[in-house]
């Protein structure tokens, strides 16, 4: 039953995981120390975007 096999792949979600939202918790908590408490959440958003990036090797110095 390909056809359905497709339709199936389409209409049933997939199953969530939650590795990728404890990764981001861990590493929002290496950036939000005692130290830096008081950042915006904007500015706490740009960090974790850079060190993402820098991570990934999606910045290129």
């Amino acid at each position: 039953f390909p056809l359905l096999y497709r339709i199936a792949l389409d209409v049933l979600p997939a199953q969530a995981s939650a590795v990728p939202c404890e990764r981001v918790f861990s590493s929002s908590a290496e950036t939000d120390t005692k130290r830096r408490n008081s950042l915006s959440p904007t500015m706490m958003e740009a960090l974790q975007i850079l060190k993402f990036s820098f991570r990934t090797d999606r910045l290129d110095f």
